[in-house]
């Protein structure tokens, strides 16, 4: 197979058939699919961006990896990082075999959410609501993540109906660019009728407190096959 270089800022339909190792017709589909970037030249010949032959090829790997593992590829979304290895250290005494990816912010969260597609997404509890209300928004209208399950604390699920309203009091999350277009999905149901929006018990109090809240971490194994099984549906 043909390898990119970096000093390829495009190729031609030819070369990217052969980088694909595809017929020139299926580069041209895809170019009109959308799945790849291309353009033509004054001369009438098309140009396609190495960057989205490097999309389609990570896609296909991600794919390969998901077809031949049993295991579940987590994305975990935290606002901390201890938080994070709470949870990796609970998920070695699963029965459940997890690869999890880890960010500690938002944004790269995001872009590694797309560029894997996991088989779920994991948002973290402290993560403020209006931070958390724009994830699960392009989580949820983005191609390569809409149709990921997402789990998330239900003390926020309880809060979102008025989560807009902590949007001028949250000085540690991320404001809203867009505030109405969030409104609007809330109201349509961004969260309340969405299948896929699961929520875990990471908030409740009798798991805050007492002997066994080092490892509420452990109930989220029955939620995260659940979350699969709602994947599989």
């Amino acid at each position: 197979m043909k390898e990119i270089t970096p000093d390829m800022e495009y190729l031609s339909t030819r070369q990217s058939a052969k980088v694909l190792q595809v017929s020139l017709g299926t580069v041209q589909k895809m170019v009109e699919l959308g799945e790849l970037i291309a353009w033509k030249t004054r001369g009438g010949h098309r140009r396609i961006l190495a960057s989205s032959l490097d999309q389609q090829l990570a896609r296909r790997k991600r794919a390969m990896r998901q077809k031949t593992t049993q295991n579940c590829i987590a994305m975990g979304i935290f606002r901390r990082i201890e938080n994070s290895q709470e949870l990796l250290e609970s998920i070695q005494n699963w029965q459940l075999k997890v690869e999890m990816e880890i960010s500690v912010d938002s944004l790269e969260g995001l872009m590694k959410a797309v560029s894997i597609a996991p088989d779920l997404i994991f948002l973290d509890a402290l993560i403020p609501p209006v931070e958390q209300v724009h994830l699960i928004h392009y989580l949820s209208n983005n191609k390569d993540t809409q149709g990921i399950p997402i789990l998330v604390d239900e003390g926020f699920i309880n809060l979102h109906p008025g989560v807009m309203g902590l949007a001028d009091e949250n000085t540690t999350g991320v404001r809203s660019q867009h505030p109405q277009i969030l409104k609007a999905e809330l109201e349509n149901g961004l969260i309340d009728q969405n299948p896929l929006i699961i929520a875990y018990p990471a908030t409740n109090p009798e798991l805050e407190a007492g002997p066994g809240a080092e490892n509420r971490h452990h109930l989220l194994e029955p939620i995260f096959i659940a979350a699969l099984n709602r994947k599989c549906g």
